[in-house]
């Protein structure tokens, strides 16, 4: 008996992805990946470089988290026709930066491997799947809203710190959504892509000088240590960000959006994915929930799984050119991309408050958004986990009859 669920029984063909993709699965791809990449990238190289690791080993880095993952979400896009996008774990990049400081980048490679492992395991044996059902939603809604929330504040940020570009998109994106009939022809976030482009590159936010030509990576392969240390630091916790934090963020945004995801197979690639990106010293896959929440918030319901593609392709380019294409995500104003993400997924977050708060584990939900907001890991373990676990805790508490109802 196969541990993946049952593969789509129309599975598109390269004449119907090619039909698929129109404007805006072009431009809601574009999004999807600048936004997911500008962030994560800073991340990348502020833990690699703060853990002394060289320019090639940081590209290979990112060779690894962007070109393999991009190619696994190819195929599973491709298997199941639905937005899933598979990326990395960020909390996980961010739980390297403190174990790079009293151990080797080897060790940390190690400990990569296992986590892989260990996931892998999970989704064959179908006790990810489990695990996630015991999980109220509304409470992983919370989560999510809590996560989200500041990608919404960005935008006030963002007209803060440079109201020239953020002032422009976020005009044009209203009067765009307000003007419904011109919408057909102008998506209000195509519009507001156009818009703050256009007055960046008129104001001279680009530093196009600074590129130089194109570089193809070279990945490094790590030698990974299995030292006791940084399994017991860093497996579990790491095991913990990828099954219950990352696919459970991605499962409640993908599930909202209309696009419940085959959960065992998910977890699967997931592992088969995080052991290729060990090989070149990167950290594990996992199903993510902004990207896939950017992925799914425009176009119709039908070619999400083709704006999945686009992102997954812009990816693969961005992984296979990234000593190039890192020197432009960081010359790119910051107010661009985080304006630009913040309104492609403001309705994504309207969803989430909406899932979370409307019906039963009310409480629950409000502990765990609240948690989740303040941001503040615990054991190397970050807030989004912890605000679960509170927000579960209260619910057992104080509503335990909203669990025999679901049950």
């Amino acid at each position: 008996m196969t541990p993946f669920e049952p593969f789509s029984p129309h599975r598109p063909t390269l004449a119907e992805i090619i039909r698929d993709i129109g404007p805006v699965q072009l431009a809601t791809g574009l999004v999807a990946f600048l936004f997911g990449a500008t962030g994560a990238l800073a991340i990348i190289l502020a833990v690699g470089t703060g853990g002394g690791l060289s320019e090639r080993e940081l590209a290979s880095f990112v060779f690894g988290v962007f070109a393999i993952n991009g190619v696994l979400t190819l195929v599973i896009v491709w298997l199941y026709r639905q937005p899933l996008c598979l990326f990395w774990t960020i909390p996980g990049t961010v739980l390297m930066g403190p174990a790079l400081t009293h151990m080797s980048f080897a060790e940390v490679v190690g400990a990569f491997w296992v986590t892989s492992l260990l996931v892998l395991a999970l989704g064959w044996t179908g006790l990810a799947r489990t695990a996630m059902r015991l999980i109220a939603m509304p409470i992983v809604m919370a989560m999510v809203a809590g996560v989200f929330l500041k990608f919404a504040l960005d935008i006030v940020r963002s007209l803060h710190g440079d109201v020239a570009v953020a002032g422009t998109m976020v005009a044009a994106f209203f009067g765009l959504t307000a003007w419904t009939s011109a919408q057909r022809l102008m998506p209000p976030i195509i519009g507001a892509l156009l818009m703050g482009a256009t007055v960046a590159v008129a104001t001279g936010r680009f530093a196009g000088a600074e590129f130089g030509g194109l570089q193809i990576v070279e990945p490094v392969f790590t030698m990974p240590v299995f030292s006791a240390p940084a399994m017991i630091e860093l497996v579990i916790p790491l095991a913990i960000t990828i099954i219950f934090v990352q696919h459970g963020q991605g499962l409640a945004v993908l599930t909202q959006a209309g696009h419940p995801p085959p959960l065992n197979a998910v977890t699967i690639m997931a592992g088969f994915g995080g052991l290729l990106s060990a090989a070149v010293g990167a950290v594990g896959t996992s199903l993510t929930g902004p990207t896939n929440g950017l992925v799914t918030a425009t176009g119709p319901h039908a070619k999400h799984y083709a704006t999945a593609i686009v992102t997954a392709l812009i990816a693969i380019l961005f992984g296979l050119l990234a000593p190039t294409f890192t020197r432009l995500m960081l010359a790119a104003p910051k107010e661009l991309i985080l304006t630009l993400g913040g309104l492609a997924m403001l309705r994504v977050l309207l969803g989430a408050f909406t899932a979370a708060f409307r019906g039963p584990f009310a409480f629950g939900a409000l502990i765990c958004f609240v948690v989740t907001v303040a941001d503040r890991p615990v054991l190397n373990i970050g807030a989004a986990f912890w605000g679960l676990v509170a927000g579960l805790a209260v619910s057992w508490l104080l509503e335990r009859a909203d669990f025999k109802a679901a049950a």
